[in-house]
């Protein structure tokens, strides 16, 4: 049996799906932009359309590199909150070593 982690490696896991609090806000905005995008559309012609095109793609392609930088950023954060919790200097672990006059070498746990 495969943990979390492995499955996330795997890409069996797609966070959006399984932690999105917002999913249903999310359809609706997406459902108002794809509406408004081919209203506009239908309404170019030409150079007009084949620029529109490539806007929306240039404008996909930031999308897509800056959601990953926000989930990149926001993953490192809460591992830092994580590192925090169980071994920054207010931890119960850090009062621990310190109360005892433990050095940070000497394994306890």
């Amino acid at each position: 049996m495969s943990g979390f982690i492995e499955e996330f490696y795997y890409g069996n896991i797609e966070p959006q799906e399984c932690c999105s609090e917002l999913k249903n806000e999310l359809n609706k905005k997406l459902r108002i932009l794809t509406e408004k995008e081919e209203e506009l559309y239908s309404k170019l012609s030409g150079k007009e359309k084949d620029l529109f095109v490539t806007y929306t793609s240039a404008y996909n392609d930031f999308l897509t590199v800056s959601i990953a930088d926000s989930f990149i950023s926001g993953f490192r954060f809460g591992a830092k909150f994580t590192y925090d919790t169980y071994v920054g200097e207010y931890s119960a672990a850090y009062k621990c070593i310190t109360i005892h006059g433990i050095s940070q070498g000497e394994k306890q746990f």
